[in-house]
């Protein structure tokens, strides 16, 4: 069973890139019906599949590479919801006195919502909140999986280490953090707020005066919400809401690894902390990277992998301090 969770985690990782290119190749709706393309459950290529899915899709051209971004990634997402079933179904059969059940249903659970939020992605073309919910549905997924396999792992600190456990809360906050910032992040990318402001450390001048919360937390009416629908002022808006979001994540988890690493008296914790540092330094040079070099591609999925990598991060670092120190 810990080769298979080991397995679908390399899987949500995957699914979670792959999620992040078809997002950033504008490839959302590069089938605009679900769960197949075109009608098909692979992009139709055929002539007369290619006329038959002009007719029933007069305004939504194939466009072969978007089409099949959005169908690898189906594809993966439906392979790693059926590893997820296989593993709750061998938690039932697992006759192991501490045999985790609860995780394993949760998963099962989860990965059936993410399944209709992204069939809702496709049928309502692309609302922010959906597509925002699907994100970090995802990142839920990946993380709890991850929870899991540390269970099933059973590694142990020999007499705990008791010089950590007053940095419980903080360390439960700084997990919290992360999402919140991993939310922001889904919410600017979502409403395509990514260049909304291509000048640092802030942005334009003037764009203290030009703030618009209360658009850049609405959701406008649409039939459509492909390419955004939000004006200038709330993307931009958006945008230094997650730059803001940034800065307080990137200070509150670098005094957390640094009071974590100067307490602790054991090498695990500390090689946690390192960790830290060197995944939410590389996550900001990948964030600056994006503003400074317009938003190449391979960086903003970069930007979303080490994303994932820093929330493991805390994940493991909450796991080991509440449950082995």
């Amino acid at each position: 069973m810990k080769k298979m969770v080991l397995v679908s985690l390399f899987l949500a990782f995957v699914v979670i890139i792959l999620g992040a290119y078809t997002r950033l190749t504008d490839a959302g709706l590069g089938c605009p019906d679900w769960p197949g393309c075109y009608g098909h459950y692979a992009v139709p290529q055929q002539v007369e599949h290619l006329q038959a899915a002009q007719q029933a899709f007069p305004d939504r051209p194939v466009e072969a590479h978007k089409a099949w971004n959005e169908m690898i990634h189906r594809y993966f997402a439906s392979t790693l919801g059926l590893f997820i079933v296989v593993i709750f179904l061998l938690s039932l059969v697992n006759k192991k006195p501490l045999r985790p059940l609860k995780l394993p249903f949760l998963l099962v659970v989860m990965v059936c919502f993410q399944g209709a939020l992204g069939m809702w992605t496709v049928t309502m073309n692309l609302m922010p909140l959906v597509v925002m919910g699907h994100l970090l549905g995802g990142f839920a997924i990946l993380s709890c999986l991850y929870l899991l396999y540390l269970r099933l792992s059973g590694f142990r600190i020999p007499g705990g280490d008791p010089q950590v456990r007053h940095l419980a809360r903080y360390t439960m906050l700084g997990l919290l953090i992360v999402i919140i910032q991993i939310g922001l992040g889904g919410w600017t990318t979502a409403n395509y707020a990514a260049l909304a402001c291509t000048e640092l450390p802030v942005c334009e001048p003037g764009w203290f005066d030009k703030l618009n919360f209360a658009g850049a937390l609405s959701l406008p009416a649409a039939e459509n919400y492909e390419f955004g629908v939000h004006d200038y002022s709330a993307r931009m808006t958006m945008h230094i809401m997650h730059r803001i979001g940034a800065l307080v994540t990137f200070i509150y988890l670098c005094w957390l690894a640094i009071r974590l690493y100067t307490v602790a008296r054991t090498d695990r914790f500390k090689t946690q902390a390192i960790s830290l540092v060197l995944v939410l330094g590389l996550q900001v040079a990948l964030g600056v990277s994006n503003v400074v070099f317009g938003l190449p591609i391979i960086v903003a999925v970069l930007h979303n992998a080490v994303g994932a990598c820093l929330l493991l991060v805390m994940v493991l670092i909450n796991y080991t301090l509440f449950r082995k120190a």
